[in-house]
């Protein structure tokens, strides 16, 4: 595909979310971003906290058609989201590629649903870890960075979709920092995209969700604040709190803070932790949950 031909392909989207949602306050409730057609009758991939609780979905081509959406599905996993197209997109689906084979140095077009387009490299593919519960393995990381990056399209050199924005991000090399992309690789979208399209989900347990946002400093887990009515203020952890154990075993870093808790069971188990609170030792337990639970059902088309 030519490079006009790939970009019809990107749209804008723009959910809005009741204010009452759980997500409302962290994210707003007017949420714009985009999203790429992957499928000839109008689905489109996009990053999920686009349209996470979203009761109204909108997507606009190019060339200023607006068609309203629905969405089909948010992984927590991953943070794919999956939006269908109500009306007639009328507009080429991109095909996937393989962000496997993508390498550090590789160029790469990182496109917006305005179309506006960075030409970028991948500097790096290395572990992520976010403060609100999420780990990928190997996450895309490009410069230079794209200033509106939620559900762009990050294509490669074939013309093929190789990873979907997610945040803005800085990194430091020899003294100097420059901002970068994080973008969510393709891979993670095949083995899953059978159950988000059939039943809104993956078809496997949730894992636990302690409702804490968490961030790294100097290998210890600090924790940044906690979510109300979650699981982990109601077992009293606090804003300041550093995690120090899971089970009796010591966490090393957020990373391996996330799998220590998610390691114990499905979502509802229950995860010990030990906490040093103002120089003392406490232990604490909270009774995990699924995290969807708490969110806002799309509404029924």
């Amino acid at each position: 595909m030519t490079l006009p031909s790939i970009m019809r392909s990107v749209v804008a989207v723009r959910a809005r979310v009741p204010e009452n949602a759980f997500t409302a306050d962290a994210l707003g409730t007017e949420r714009e971003g985009s999203g790429v057609v992957i499928r000839d009758d109008g689905l489109v991939l996009t990053i999920g906290y686009l349209v996470t609780e979203a009761h109204e979905v909108w997507l606009t081509s190019q060339d200023g058609r607006v068609v309203p959406a629905h969405v089909l599905a948010y992984d927590q996993a991953t943070g794919f989201g999956l939006v269908q197209a109500l009306g007639r997109l009328g507009l080429p689906a991109l095909g996937l590629g393989s962000s496997g084979k993508a390498g550090v140095g590789d160029e790469a077009t990182f496109i917006d649903g305005t179309g506006r387009q960075v030409e970028t490299h991948i500097v790096a593919k290395q572990e992520f870890a976010g403060y609100w519960e999420y780990l990928l393995d190997e996450a895309l990381f490009i410069a230079p960075a794209h200033p509106a990056w939620g559900g762009a399209a990050l294509v490669g050199q074939d013309g093929r979709l190789i990873g979907i924005g997610s945040l803005l991000l800085q990194m430091e090399r020899a003294d100097q920092a420059f901002d970068i992309n994080m973008v969510v690789p393709i891979d993670l979208l095949p083995p899953i995209l059978d159950d988000l399209l059939t039943r809104g989900q993956v078809d496997k347990p949730p894992r636990p969700w302690l409702g804490a946002f968490s961030a790294e400093s100097d290998g210890k887990v600090v924790v940044i604040s906690v979510a109300g009515g979650g699981p982990a203020a109601k077992a009293g952890l606090k804003a300041g709190d550093v995690i120090s154990d899971i089970r009796n075993e010591e966490v090393k870093g957020l990373a391996d803070f996330y799998r220590k808790v998610w390691s114990g069971g499905p979502a509802g188990v229950e995860v010990p932790m030990r906490v040093l609170r103002d120089g003392r030792e406490t232990w604490l337990r909270v009774k995990s949950a699924d995290r969807n639970s708490f969110l806002r059902k799309p509404p029924l088309q």
